[in-house]
C-alpha cells in the first residue's frame, strides 16, 4: 500500500494553535459507521456516548521536560530532544542540528559540561546521549516540555499539555487525546456504569516518525515502552466494548492482545489489514497526512476515514495535537 493514499490537503489554519479552554469544550465529530450521518459534538458529550459494559482506557504517562538547549564548549548552539532512557545511562535522542555534533561532543548548561554526545542509531536522526549527572535533575534544570514543530505559540501554561491523570513523567510528547478530558468528564463516564481504566505507553518517535517511505510497509516503527497493570487487562477481558482514548492505547492494547505480555517494548505498526482483538471504539485527534496514526485510523474505520476528514475540515474542526476529537466506532472488517 502505497503512502501517498494517506495524503490529504490540511490548510495551515487548520491546525491548532492552542487549546480549547476549558479543556471539555473542545469539537467531538462522532462517527459510528458508514450507515450513519457523522454527528457534531463537545468532548463534554463523551459520558453520553457511553454506558454499562463499556471499558473506557487511557494512557496515563506525563510528558518530560525533554527538550534541552544545550551549546558546545565553542558556544555553538545544541538542542536535544531525549525520548527514551536505555543501558549504562545513554538515552535515545533528537539532537539538532546533528551534522555538527560528532560523537564524543560535550554539550553544556551553566558553564559545565551536562552530556556526552554518541553514536547514530540507524539512519532516521537519532543519536545516542548520556547525561553527566541525573537526567531528571537536568531536565528540571534545563529542560522545557516540548510542544510539536506545527505549534508555534507558546502555551502560557504548560500543564494544558498534560492530561489531568498524567503520572509519571516517560514521555516525549502527549498523549493528545486525552487532553479532552476533565476529571468532572470522567467522573460522569463512571456514573453512565462505564469503568476508566489506566496504562502506560512511553510517548516517542514511533508516535510522531513522519513515514517517508513510498511504501508503508517499508516504514521502520521504533519501539515504544507499554505496561499495562492486571487489573485494566481483567477489565478488558470482560468488557462488552474497550474505548480507547488515544491511537497509543490502541498499540498497548492491542500489542499486549498479539504477545500476551502486559509490558514491554512494541513496534507494533497498525495499518489496514490488521486484525483488531482488544479494541472497538476511539477517541482520538485529527492526525497529520502521511502518518502512522493516520494509518492506524485508515485499519480501524476503514476508507471511509477520507470522508470524515473531509467533513471535519468543511465544518471548520481543529486539527493535531491542540485540535479536536473525533469518537469512531470499529469497522467490523470481513
Amino acid at each position: 500500500m502505497r503512502t501517498a493514499e494517506f495524503d490529504y490537503e490540511l490548510p495551515e489554519a487548520a491546525i491548532a494553535q492552542r487549546p480549547a479552554e476549558p479543556r471539555d469544550s473542545s469539537r467531538l465529530l462522532v462517527d459510528r459507521g458508514p450507515a450513519v450521518p457523522p454527528e457534531h459534538r463537545l468532548t463534554c458529550d463523551l459520558p453520553r456516548l457511553l454506558g454499562p459494559g463499556d471499558v473506557l482506557v487511557v494512557n496515563n504517562s506525563r510528558v518530560m521536560a525533554a527538550r534541552l538547549r544545550l551549546h558546545k564548549a565553542t558556544g555553538g548552539r545544541v538542542e536535544v530532544l531525549l525520548l527514551e532512557s536505555g543501558a549504562h545511562g545513554w538515552w535515545s535522542a533528537l539532537v539538532r542540528p546533528g551534522r555538527r555534533v560528532p560523537p564524543g561532543t560535550e554539550l553544556w548548561f551553566d558553564g559545565q559540561p551536562v552530556m556526552e554526545v554518541g553514536e547514530r542509531i540507524g539512519g532516521d536522526g537519532r543519536r545516542w546521549v548520556r547525561p553527566t549527572g541525573d537526567p531528571s535533575a537536568l531536565m528540571g534544570q534545563a529542560g522545557e516540555v516540548p510542544l510539536p514543530p506545527y505549534v508555534t505559540e507558546d502555551l502560557a501554561d504548560t500543564e494544558r499539555y498534560q492530561t489531568v491523570y498524567a503520572d509519571r513523567p516517560v514521555s516525549a510528547a502527549a498523549p493528545t487525546a486525552g487532553l479532552h478530558l476533565t476529571e468532572e468528564v470522567l467522573h460522569r463516564c463512571r456514573a453512565t456504569g462505564a469503568r476508566v481504566c489506566m496504562l502506560e505507553l512511553a510517548v516517542g518517535a514511533a508516535t510522531f516518525t513522519p513515514v517517508a517511505a513510498d511504501e508503508l510497509d517499508d516504514h521502520v516503527m521504533h519501539s515504544e515502552w507499554y505496561r499495562i497493570p492486571e487489573a485494566t487487562l481483567a477489565a478488558c477481558a470482560g468488557a462488552e466494548r474497550v474505548v480507547a482514548v488515544g491511537t497509543t492505547v490502541v498499540r498497548a492494547l492491542e500489542s499486549a492482545a498479539i504477545t500476551g505480555s502486559a509490558r514491554g517494548s512494541t513496534s507494533l505498526f497498525i495499518k489496514p489489514g490488521h486484525q483488531f482483538a482488544a479494541v472497538d471504539a476511539l477517541l482520538t485527534n485529527f492526525h497529520l497526512p502521511r502518518s502512522s496514526l493516520l494509518a492506524l485510523l485508515a485499519a480501524f474505520v476503514g476508507p471511509r476515514w477520507r470522508d470524515t476528514y473531509t467533513t471535519a475540515l468543511a465544518e471548520g474542526y481543529r486539527f493535531l495535537s491542540l485540535g479536536d476529537a473525533m469518537f469512531c466506532t470499529r469497522n467490523p472488517g470481513p
